[in-house]
């Protein structure tokens, strides 16, 4: 399984596991150019790889777009 990565402008980040991730979502779109993250991600027992767009909605993170690369 490979690990989860966020872009945040032009720097790619690797986490170790999604779940640390997600606790450093809110921070990590703050840092953002353009408050918003690029995640990539591979899901158990699934083929490729999977895409996420997070933003902030009201002070939470929040999906705007996702699916299959």
């Amino acid at each position: 399984m490979s690990r989860p990565y966020a872009r945040i402008g032009r720097e790619w980040k690797p986490f170790p596991t999604y779940t640390q991730l997600k606790k450093k979502l809110k921070e990590l779109i703050e840092q953002s150019p353009d408050n918003e993250i690029f995640v990539t991600r591979s899901r158990r027992g699934e083929w490729g790889e999977w895409f996420e767009y997070w933003v902030l909605s009201n002070g939470k993170p929040k999906i705007i777009k996702q699916g299959w690369m």
